[in-house]
């Protein structure tokens, strides 16, 4: 049964490394949803989160597979916990004056926030799970959507539980 996972690998910081762990997925034909990387907190550790499809037995052999690059210190599955999970988002969307109270609206209902406003535009900055940002996407895009970046999926598990 093919399904999401989203994992987290704690790496050496050190040039080169984001290529091999993409070009791993790549040569194994396992495709990327999002990935994300940053600081940790640990000094000289960076932290990659993966969102990737497939079902166990393809997790089972990416969690190898990482762990035989030399820079990769831990591989976690994060969605096999509760977590919380994050991404932020940039619209750019098409907003004439006469159209801006009804577009305002959609941004209040998702809790998002105009950080830019042109003679002709809005960009609206949202922050919230993937399905919350394809939601509001989805109510901008009558107006037009001019541009749009999405920063990709960052996570952590609730509680107690550590990476």
């Amino acid at each position: 049964m093919n399904r999401k996972y989203t994992i987290a690998v704690l790496v050496n910081n050190q040039p080169g490394v984001l290529q091999r762990v993409s070009g791993l997925f790549g040569r194994r034909g396992f495709n990327i949803e999002s990935i994300t990387v940053g600081a940790s907190e640990e000094a000289g550790l960076s932290r990659m989160v993966i969102v990737t499809g497939g079902d166990d037995k393809l997790l089972e052999q990416v969690s190898k597979q990482l762990y035989k690059l030399i820079d990769v210190i831990k591989v976690v599955d994060v969605s096999a916990n509760p977590m919380v999970e994050r991404e932020l988002a940039l619209i750019k969307v098409t907003a004439e004056p006469s159209a801006r109270p009804e577009i305002l609206g959609v941004v209040e209902t998702f809790r998002a926030a105009v950080v830019d406003i042109g003679p002709s535009t809005l960009i609206v900055q949202a922050v919230g799970g993937p399905d919350k940002i394809d939601a509001m996407i989805e109510l901008l895009r009558p107006y037009g959507i001019r541009e749009l970046s999405r920063t990709g999926v960052t996570a952590m598990n609730r509680g107690a539980v550590r990476f």
